[in-house]
């Protein structure tokens, strides 16, 4: 900073000649001098370099809401108010998200199953209820495609998997890992759209292998599958949308690191103690019969 160089040299010397060889005026840098030094406390400093990683850690992503909640867990005693005014203080700026189209229909041929969510995203118990779907991510060497399992329950990810092509073993792949992951017991129920893959005959043949029953939103119905549609919209324009993927190989790895990081660290928006999505939609009574 020029002001703090002219501070530093100006013993023994005339401060008017500093300041026109650093092209500033006399009187504001006298302005400068008079000012009272700030004090960063090592509290406040340890608070800032927290502050940074997090949002860092997260691609610059989290709100101040999501980063209060984080900055909590770590001890931080902070408000919404306080941190909005920390993030403006260090420049921290989320970037906002833009829509994305649909990846599949169904074939008229295949057959449909009921909806037994009704969009009631809440079970009362892991392994009552996952949801999956397909989304596509764009690398410079051609599309990949992401097939994941959610359990509804705790919103995490419980298994998925990525191809270049967009097939039903994609999708059987992912729910194949998810149950020898979790071994459910009987009666789980599986969620997804009317896409030509959860509907084909193959992957029926599966769901009924382990026991497992089919549900399917109807079809228009974006709501039907909203909290799966979130962390595809998480993925996308909070992580994967960030940087530059050369490679199909590199893409992954990169969605790999993702999902370690929204299942370990990240605090999804909606949680089986919030239902959230019940209050707004006004969604009726979750049934399984």
């Amino acid at each position: 900073m020029k002001y703090r160089f002219i501070q530093q040299q100006s013993e023994g010397r005339f401060v008017s000649q500093l300041c026109r060889i650093m092209k500033v005026s006399s009187s504001a840098y006298y302005a400068w001098h008079k000012r009272p030094a700030i004090l960063i406390t090592a509290d406040e400093l340890h608070l800032y370099r927290r502050t940074k990683a997090l949002f860092v850690a997260s691609r610059e992503s989290l709100g101040n809401r999501e980063l209060m909640k984080k900055l909590r867990i770590e001890g931080f005693q902070i408000g919404r108010y306080k941190t909005r005014s920390l993030m403006k203080r260090l420049n921290l700026v989320v970037k906002q998200r833009v829509a994305y189209k649909v990846t599949t229909k169904r074939k008229h041929s295949d057959a449909v199953a009921d909806n037994l969510l009704n969009q009631n995203f809440n079970p009362l118990a892991a392994n009552e209820v996952w949801a999956g779907d397909i989304t596509y991510l764009r690398t410079a060497e051609g599309w990949m495609y992401l097939a994941i399992v959610m359990d509804l329950y705790s919103r995490r990810i419980v298994g998925w998997h990525i191809d270049k092509r967009m097939t039903v073993d994609l999708i059987a792949k992912a729910l194949i890992k998810a149950v020898n992951i979790r071994q459910p017991g009987k009666g789980l129920v599986f969620h997804s759209d009317r896409g030509s893959q959860y509907t084909s005959r193959q992957f029926r043949q599966l769901l009924t292998e382990y026991d497992i029953r089919s549900s399917m939103g109807d079809v228009g119905t974006c709501y039907d599958n909203a909290v799966v549609e979130r962390f595809f919209g998480s993925l996308k324009h909070d992580w994967v949308l960030k940087v530059h993927h050369p490679t199909r190989e590199f893409m992954k790895q990169d969605v790999a690191k993702y999902i370690k990081y929204y299942n370990l660290d990240r605090l999804p928006e909606f949680t089986h103690r919030t239902p959230m999505l019940i209050l707004i939609f006004q969604i009726p009574n979750f049934s399984l019969s």
